[in-house]
């Protein structure tokens, strides 16, 4: 059985992005909000939410139960510093909690995380089984013959 941990994770996150398209729905506001303060522009990529909220799902998955400031963590980037009269060093910067939140909000109403409490979020058994039908699914769309040992 193929699970979530055999598979590359662009792959599986690709394949958990199709299949929640028809389950989830971006946001009105996704179209005006940028990941971060470390960012200056919006994403300027069509399917970003699903990718996103895919990620979200394989991060909870793995590392759960988990918080929604250690993904916001998860998410950042570095920021470059300014100063007046010269150039400061960059610094750590987290991402967008929102847009973490909202993700996980409707994660959980879809049933594939729960709240685990004090504790953050957790992976439910239909995610688990959720994630492995996709696991399976990109790795048969995989035509790399190094991956065969996982079969």
């Amino acid at each position: 059985m193929v699970t979530l941990y055999d598979v590359p994770t662009d792959e599986l996150i690709a394949e958990l992005s199709d299949r929640l398209e028809d389950r989830i729905e971006e946001p009105e506001w996704m179209q005006f909000s940028k990941t971060g303060a470390n960012r200056e522009l919006p994403p300027q990529d069509d399917d970003f939410w699903y990718v996103r909220a895919g990620s979200v799902l394989r991060k909870v998955a793995i590392k759960g139960p988990i918080g929604i400031e250690r993904l916001a963590v998860e998410y950042g980037g570095r920021k470059r510093g300014t100063n007046r009269y010269r150039v400061a060093k960059a610094r750590k910067e987290t991402g967008g909690k929102k847009i973490v939140r909202t993700a996980l909000q409707q994660l959980e109403e879809e049933g594939l995380v729960e709240t685990a409490k004090g504790e953050g979020r957790r992976i439910t058994p239909e995610g688990r089984s959720f994630l492995d039908d996709a696991a399976a699914a990109a790795f048969e769309r995989l035509d790399r013959p190094d991956l065969e040992r996982y079969a």
